[in-house]
């Protein structure tokens, strides 16, 4: 993994805008459903290229294939693994991944006016507040061992992106994958005797996919959300002690990965919602630090979470180790001044020194904010990343 020894590299975190038209393909793909393979594999190594391009243009020096073969950066995985089948839901079911009616959170209950005006999905909501899972969704059942079944989708995304990245001057290139806990993290499992046992068998699955990123060159980045904590009604104490488990059972998958390809993706949901429930930095920094990885992406930049960089002046960041704090945010429709931008990161290099510094956006950019939006980010990141560098490197 690159550093930054003479001035500050630029990364985002993965999901970048995509053509809709594409994203319903790719979504058709997943769904099993029938669709034009051939015309989907060259229409995703085009679109790759050109996104590519587009993040090297932008000034980005660590880039992805803006997750164009994935229908998110969560539910892709349901094609990628065997051991589950689709049922639909029936009222009084246990929400499972595949709707969203389960998931009311602190957020919902507290703002419960602003989301009845604001999420589509609030009749749905409401049902499940009272004792179930909308009727007509889709949960996923494990009803098998776990194994993973996506060799082909990510030797097709690693395919696509090394054909990308031949002809463009990149320092370094990194894949997204989702982490074990967060893997359909609703799901009945009626196959293992219990969660522990579900979780780790995913891990085990989700090596394959590690391994396979890493073994093509490049950075695994581990996207683990900790949207839990506001999503589910449980104390700190026992999040913590949930989420202790999540990072044993990711090192567990990242034995065979080399650290210095590994970069763990710490964020709180990405959606346009309230964020006043989120778990704060300080209260899982040790974990998170635990986790066998190089690099340590967070969010830094919007307005719940950008006072979060004061959490460095008291944990220390192991020798070695790289901070990838968000300075651009997905939450607004604003675009930075770069000199906010190099401000951000000079009070993280201040604290943690400039080399062990890499500058990014807080979450993907790719669902959250209009395509020219996203691009007027990364660039403004990356003028406000050359601004900081004059600055730090005089």
């Amino acid at each position: 993994m690159k550093r930054s020894e003479n001035r500050i590299l630029v990364t985002h975190v993965g999901a970048l805008p995509r053509p809709q038209e594409l994203g319903a393909l790719v979504m058709t793909k997943t769904r099993g459903q029938t669709h034009d393979t051939a015309k989907l594999s060259e229409w995703l190594r085009s679109a790759v290229g050109d996104v590519v391009a587009q993040q090297v243009d932008a000034g980005v020096d660590v880039i992805s294939d803006g997750e164009y073969g994935k229908t998110n950066w969560t539910n892709y995985i349901a094609g990628r693994l065997g051991g589950f089948e689709i049922r639909e839901a029936k009222p009084g079911d246990t929400a499972g991944s595949g709707t969203q009616a389960g998931i009311v959170g602190r957020d919902r209950k507290a703002f419960e006016d602003f989301y009845s005006d604001y999420d589509e999905n609030a009749a749905r909501v409401r049902q499940a507040r009272a004792g179930g899972s909308s009727t007509g969704g889709q949960d996923y059942v494990n009803v098998g061992p776990v194994k993973y079944t996506g060799q082909e989708a990510v030797g097709q995304d690693i395919g696509n992106l090394k054909a990308a990245i031949a002809p463009a001057q990149v320092s370094d290139a990194f894949m997204p994958s989702i982490g074990p806990d967060n893997v359909l993290p609703q799901v009945r499992y009626e196959h293992y005797a219990n969660e522990e046992a579900y979780v780790y068998a995913i891990a085990d699955a989700m090596r394959s996919e590690y391994k396979a990123i890493a073994d093509a060159g490049f950075i695994v980045q581990i996207d683990a959300p900790v949207g839990k904590f506001e999503t589910q009604d449980m104390t700190l104490k026992s999040f913590r002690k949930r989420f202790a488990r999540s990072v044993e059972a990711l090192n567990h998958a990242l034995q065979e990965i080399p650290e210095e390809q590994v970069r763990f993706h710490l964020c709180y949901g990405s959606w346009h919602g309230a964020h006043a429930h989120d778990l704060e930095l300080k209260d899982v920094v040790d974990l998170v630090l635990k986790v066998n990885a190089q690099a340590y992406s967070i969010e830094a930049a919007n307005p719940r979470h950008e006072h979060e960089w004061k959490v460095w002046k008291e944990t220390k960041l192991p020798e070695g180790k790289i901070l990838i704090p968000g300075v651009v945010t997905h939450s607004t429709n604003t675009i930075e001044h770069p000199e906010l931008v190099a401000d951000r990161i000079e009070r993280f290099a201040g604290v943690v020194g400039r080399e062990n510094i890499i500058a990014s956006t807080d979450c993907g950019l790719g669902a959250r904010v209009h395509p020219q939006i996203a691009w007027a980010k990364l660039r403004t990141l990356s003028e406000g990343a050359r601004k900081a560098s004059n600055d730090l490197w005089v």
